[in-house]
């Protein structure tokens, strides 16, 4: 199954650097600032290394660095699916093999990162302090994202605001809701690490098609 784990997982990374070419290649450089943009392309990272791994059977990535983009692709999908307003296609959307791109980074690479997380990792490797440690990209993320906008006033982003999402728009919402906001989606953060937590407890040690 190693041969079957190494291509699922170099076919997610090849997606997730597919459908981010708009923000990599200069296209929309802002729009790095978007999570979603963040999230996909470490998700290639570790899933180079770790289709690579597979096949040749090399060292995979690390539990702490595995579960931390699991937990983001996650958050990924779930805030586009119950969050976000549906993506607007156009003529000029970015699409590869007839699939959009919006399409493929809110919805199939966070499906691949779940489904490769239940049945290609071993699992019981991770430490309780994990669900902790993997906070510490979100307050980052968001004094990027505040500190970028006031210190570059005259670059919108492709949606036409200085922020990537409505929830982080201190200028539409103010300071006091943008904390609310950010204890808000701190909390979903750690309740999403410790589910996944919890799930690596009770899934088998070895992976199912591993």
């Amino acid at each position: 199954m190693r041969l079957v784990a190494g291509i699922f997982r170099l076919v997610a990374a090849g997606l997730a650097i597919a459908g981010t070419v708009p923000t990599w290649s200069g296209m929309r450089p802002w729009d790095w600032v978007f999570f979603t943009n963040q999230s996909n392309l470490a998700f290639a990272f570790v899933m180079l290394w770790a289709g690579a791994a597979s096949l040749v059977r090399g060292m995979q990535p690390p539990a702490w660095l595995k579960g931390c983009v699991t937990l983001y692709m996650a958050i990924t999908g779930l805030v586009a699916w119950l969050v976000l307003p549906p993506a607007v296609m156009g003529p000029d959307t970015f699409t590869v093999l007839g699939l959009a791109a919006p399409t493929i980074v809110h919805v199939i690479t966070p499906i691949m990162a779940g489904a490769d997380f239940l049945l290609f990792d071993a699992h019981r490797r991770f430490a309780w302090h994990y669900v902790f440690s993997w906070l510490i990209y979100f307050p980052l993320y968001l004094a990027f994202v505040l500190l970028r906008a006031a210190i570059l006033p005259d670059a919108p982003l492709s949606n036409g605001s200085l922020y990537p999402y409505p929830f982080v728009d201190v200028a539409q919402i103010g300071w006091a809701q943008l904390g609310l906001n950010a204890v808000t989606y701190l909390g979903a953060f750690l309740a999403g690490g410790l589910v996944l937590f919890l799930v690596d407890r009770v899934l088998p040690d070895r992976a199912p098609l591993g």
